[in-house]
Protein backbone atom coordinates (compact mmCIF):
# COMPACT_ATOMS: atom_id res chain seq x y z
CA UNK A 1 0.00 0.00 0.00
CA UNK A 2 1.34 3.38 -0.96
CA UNK A 3 1.00 6.75 0.73
CA UNK A 4 1.19 10.26 -0.62
CA UNK A 5 0.59 13.68 0.91
CA UNK A 6 -0.71 16.66 -1.01
CA UNK A 7 -2.39 19.96 -0.50
CA UNK A 8 -6.13 20.08 -1.13
CA UNK A 9 -5.67 22.46 -4.05
CA UNK A 10 -3.56 19.82 -5.83
CA UNK A 11 -5.97 16.91 -5.40
CA UNK A 12 -6.97 17.24 -9.06
CA UNK A 13 -3.49 16.02 -10.00
CA UNK A 14 -4.38 12.68 -8.46
CA UNK A 15 -8.05 12.21 -9.25
CA UNK A 16 -10.06 12.55 -12.42
CA UNK A 17 -12.23 15.63 -11.97
CA UNK A 18 -14.27 17.07 -14.80
CA UNK A 19 -14.09 20.56 -13.26
CA UNK A 20 -10.30 20.57 -13.06
CA UNK A 21 -8.11 22.69 -15.28
CA UNK A 22 -5.23 20.24 -14.75
CA UNK A 23 -5.13 18.10 -17.87
CA UNK A 24 -3.34 14.99 -16.62
CA UNK A 25 -4.76 13.12 -13.65
CA UNK A 26 -2.74 10.25 -12.30
CA UNK A 27 -5.91 8.22 -11.74
CA UNK A 28 -6.69 8.30 -15.46
CA UNK A 29 -3.14 7.29 -16.41
CA UNK A 30 -3.09 4.47 -13.85
CA UNK A 31 -6.45 3.13 -15.06
CA UNK A 32 -5.26 3.21 -18.67
CA UNK A 33 -2.05 1.35 -17.83
CA UNK A 34 -3.93 -1.19 -15.70
CA UNK A 35 -6.20 -1.97 -18.65
CA UNK A 36 -3.52 -2.02 -21.34
CA UNK A 37 -0.46 -3.46 -19.56
CA UNK A 38 -1.80 -6.26 -17.36
CA UNK A 39 0.47 -9.27 -17.67
CA UNK A 40 3.48 -7.31 -18.88
CA UNK A 41 6.66 -7.15 -16.84
CA UNK A 42 6.70 -4.55 -14.08
CA UNK A 43 10.01 -3.24 -15.45
CA UNK A 44 8.17 -2.28 -18.66
CA UNK A 45 5.39 -0.52 -16.73
CA UNK A 46 7.60 1.36 -14.26
CA UNK A 47 8.89 4.08 -16.64
CA UNK A 48 5.35 4.70 -17.87
CA UNK A 49 4.12 5.20 -14.30
CA UNK A 50 7.08 7.44 -13.54
CA UNK A 51 6.25 9.55 -16.57
CA UNK A 52 2.57 9.76 -15.59
CA UNK A 53 3.55 10.85 -12.07
CA UNK A 54 5.89 13.52 -13.44
CA UNK A 55 3.24 14.76 -15.87
CA UNK A 56 0.73 14.96 -13.03
CA UNK A 57 3.34 16.73 -10.85
CA UNK A 58 3.15 14.04 -8.15
CA UNK A 59 6.04 12.77 -6.09
CA UNK A 60 5.83 9.02 -5.47
CA UNK A 61 8.72 7.16 -3.93
CA UNK A 62 10.51 4.67 -6.17
CA UNK A 63 9.16 1.89 -3.92
CA UNK A 64 5.57 3.10 -4.42
CA UNK A 65 6.00 3.16 -8.18
CA UNK A 66 7.46 -0.37 -8.13
CA UNK A 67 4.48 -1.59 -6.07
CA UNK A 68 2.08 0.04 -8.50
CA UNK A 69 3.85 -1.52 -11.48
CA UNK A 70 3.69 -4.96 -9.82
CA UNK A 71 -0.02 -4.49 -9.13
CA UNK A 72 -0.69 -3.61 -12.76
CA UNK A 73 1.44 -6.50 -13.98
CA UNK A 74 -0.32 -9.07 -11.81
CA UNK A 75 -3.79 -7.54 -11.96
CA UNK A 76 -4.11 -7.27 -8.20
CA UNK A 77 -5.70 -4.23 -6.54
CA UNK A 78 -3.47 -1.41 -5.38
CA UNK A 79 -4.41 0.67 -2.34
CA UNK A 80 -3.12 4.22 -2.13
CA UNK A 81 -3.68 6.38 0.92
CA UNK A 82 -3.87 10.08 0.13
CA UNK A 83 -3.38 12.47 3.01
CA UNK A 84 -4.75 15.90 2.20
CA UNK A 85 -2.93 18.70 4.01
Amino acid sequence: MGKIEMKARHLDRMLTDSTSTHSASYQHAFEHLAASHRGRHATDILPLLRGAAEESLLEFTPADLREQAEAISTGRPYVLRVRVL
